[in-house]
């Protein structure tokens, strides 16, 4: 399953999935890759900056336990926020959804780790699950008035034909938007760090201006890997306030 057609040198060698454990199931290929060694490292990395943090549970807290408890109440508040009191028994999935994002977005920064959210079938299936829970949710609530979703309040009939069509195709592009903004925005960063990582190497010690705008793009990037986990969780708290209360 490994990626093929990128020299060592190439800005998108970094993104090739590479086979590290074989694994066939039939006609099915299993193996275990670096994109899934990546997602298990980022998933053990929440793990223990959640359980290390709040180890103590001091009253007075420390900077570790501090961090996760702002981790906590940023996501908390943002599902009130955006979905109201209803929202909250969704606060673990959105919670869990942003801290592997986020997680998976900063440990790619790592020289020679691995970018998973630069590739689209794990940013679409992300993004997927959330389209479904959404769609789930809606349902199981409003039943087919869900489908009201469709035709806003106050427009009139006559529009109706026009705007449906619009609103479902619009309604499923979701996960493609949710999906395509992430994969682009992380794919489009990583490789210009390897870019200008190229011309250093190449230039010596006349590649200090090279260098410089590296460091600057690598804090640019350090601030996209959060904004991006921000921007997908909050869209999904969007989204799951229209599904409960058909806005």
């Amino acid at each position: 399953m490994a990626a093929e057609g990128h020299d060592a040198h190439s800005p998108l060698a970094q993104f090739e999935v590479h086979t590290l454990v074989p694994i066939k199931l039939g006609s099915v290929d299993a193996s275990f890759t670096n994109a899934a060694l990546f997602m298990v490292i980022a998933v053990a990395a929440i793990t223990l900056f959640l359980s290390l943090g709040m180890q103590r549970r001091a009253l007075v807290p420390g900077r570790w336990q501090s961090l996760v408890e702002l981790s906590y109440e940023f996501i908390a508040n943002l599902v009130r926020d955006n979905v109201g009191h209803e929202g909250r028994r969704f606060f673990p999935f959105v919670f869990a959804l942003f801290m592997f994002i986020l997680f998976a977005n900063l440990i790619a920064l790592i020289p020679y780790t691995f970018t998973v959210t630069s590739h689209i079938i794990v940013t679409f299936a992300l993004a997927a699950v959330v389209f479904v829970m959404v769609t789930l949710v809606g349902l199981i609530k409003h039943g087919l008035h869900f489908f009201s979703l469709f035709l806003p309040k106050g427009v009139p009939i006559a529009l109706a034909p026009l705007l449906i069509p619009i609103e479902i195709i619009s309604f499923l592009a979701r996960p493609v938007s949710l999906a395509l903004r992430l994969f682009a925005n992380l794919t489009a960063g990583h490789t210009m760090l390897k870019v200008f990582g190229g011309f250093v190497v190449m230039l010596g010690l006349a590649g200090v201006a090279p260098l410089l705008v590296i460091v600057v793009l690598y804090g640019l990037e350090t601030l996209i890997a959060f904004l991006q986990a921000y921007v997908f969780t909050i869209l999904t708290c969007i989204y799951l306030n229209d599904a409960l209360h058909l806005h």
